[in-house]
């Protein structure tokens, strides 16, 4: 039963806010129907009743109680008065209607009001007429007394009722045609600015758009609907732009260890080599392939963490095996001079090794790209427990306009320098820094070339 009603229940919010107003309609309607028509029954009961005891006083003038014996005078009218009166002295029947019978069921209702000796109605139920009202008269005289008994045929009146109940119940089902039209017009027009919204909400979390409903100018359940739609939208823009900068990230990541597999297999298949090259080729392809996947792991974790609104796990890592081993894979693909400058201590920084590499990376790659002849890699502990990597270039700088947007994503100095940056590099190693509590910085003053600061916690 249960599951049937959901079936036809109706889909929309607009059919069952309708629904809804049918049936408050309906059970309104039928009270005020069942109280009127009530009303309306007393109303012509009330006035069979008049009827019946203005009779009564018409022929009560007919009935002489003067004398010991009770008398009833002819009239003129008398075939009019006669029609449906019974006369009685006591409980003695002196004249009756010459249609009914002594024993019919009329007369029997009359003897027993009668015999009440007070003015009271009742109805009785008869073959024909079917329902017959009757009041009785008591008259007093000075010797004697008597009671008149009048009655009325009711088919009439319960006619005039049966038209008024059809004709509410006409009126009942009218009235709800027009609830029921005039409540999907009007829940529709109100659903509109909804429907209008939604699209507009589908529309802009598609193309990212940076319009917003706002909750100026708007009804109050409309300003909160769309307050929810502005949060909604500004979350999945959020999550578009980790998406774009994650996939940007990986693109740049990818992109060394990508042009080493390729270098080596072009330098591979230019002539037949020996066995010991084929041996060296095959290892700087497993490395390159090795830190494809550590590059991939490490980026998504950190989205991965992200998007769970944790931090990025903390680690301890010796920072001098790292920087030498970065510096030496540069050294291998750039023909560069690379110094590095580490105490002869060992420290740690409070940072993975996958992560400490994705930092440094993009400053080392930043560096060998803009570096003149020179690149200079340098670490240290700091007062206060932390641990701050200098890399530095003997290149033309960063341009003074430019200092502002160093840091934005596929923001570039010069397009046209010739270099393949897609300016994602420095973004994400501030990005990654920031996320372990460190920071990634430029310094301005330091010329000729430029200087990056990493700062990490110590571990």
């Amino acid at each position: 039963m249960n599951r049937l009603a959901r079936r036809l229940a109706p889909r929309t919010l607009r059919g069952r806010l309708s629904l809804v107003a049918l049936t408050t309609a309906a059970l309104l309607m039928t009270v005020l129907t069942v109280v009127f028509n009530t009303a309306m029954d007393r109303h012509l009961q009330h006035q069979a009743d008049d009827e019946l005891r203005n009779r009564a006083a018409a022929v009560a003038t007919t009935v002489d109680t003067s004398g010991p014996r009770v008398r009833v005078l002819e009239t003129v009218n008398d075939s009019l008065l006669d029609a449906n009166v019974w006369i009685y002295t006591g409980t003695r029947l002196l004249e009756k209607p010459p249609s009914a019978a002594a024993d019919s069921a009329l007369t029997q209702a009359a003897d027993r009001l009668a015999a009440r000796a007070r003015q009271v109605c009742t109805t009785v139920q008869t073959g024909t007429p079917r329902f017959v009202r009757l009041c009785s008269q008591p008259l007093s005289g000075p010797r004697s007394t008597a009671t008149v008994v009048t009655a009325v045929d009711l088919a009439p009146y319960r006619n005039s009722a049966g038209t008024l109940l059809s004709g509410s119940l006409i009126l009942d089902a009218v009235m709800l045609a027009c609830t029921y039209a005039l409540t999907r017009l009007a829940v529709g027009r109100a659903l509109h600015p909804v429907r209008t919204m939604t699209d507009q909400a589908t529309q802009w979390s598609a193309v990212g758009s940076d319009q917003r409903f706002g909750a100026e100018d708007q009804p109050a359940e409309l300003a909160r609907l769309g307050t929810s739609l502005d949060a909604l939208l500004d979350r999945i823009r959020t999550v578009l732009r980790h998406e774009q900068q994650l996939t940007g990230e990986l693109s740049h990541e990818l992109r060394t260890p990508l042009t080493r597999i390729v270098a080596e297999l072009d330098w591979w298949r230019a002539r037949p080599r020996s066995a010991d090259e084929t041996a060296a080729t095959h290892e700087v392809i497993a490395e390159a392939a090795q830190s494809m996947r550590t590059i991939c792991d490490t980026l998504l974790n950190d989205a991965r963490e992200g998007a769970q609104n944790t931090t990025t796990t903390i680690g301890a890592t010796a920072v001098a095996p790292v920087l030498r081993r970065l510096v030496e894979d540069l050294d291998t693909r750039k023909q560069l001079k690379t110094a590095l400058d580490v105490p002869d201590q060992q420290f740690e920084a409070g940072v993975t090794s996958a992560l400490l590499e994705r930092i440094v990376s993009p400053l080392l790659a930043n560096a060998a790209r803009y570096a003149g002849s020179t690149v200079t890699v340098s670490a240290r502990q700091v007062p206060g427990g932390g641990v701050r990597i200098d890399v530095t270039d003997d290149g033309p700088g960063v341009p003074e306009e430019f200092l502002d947007d160093l840091f934005q994503p596929g923001r570039r100095a010069d397009l046209g320098d010739g270099h393949d940056g897609a300016g994602l590099g420095l973004p994400l190693a501030r990005r990654l820094a920031r996320a372990v509590g460190g920071e990634v910085s430029h310094d301005p003053e330091h010329t000729p070339g430029a200087r990056f600061l990493v700062d990490l916690p110590a571990g």
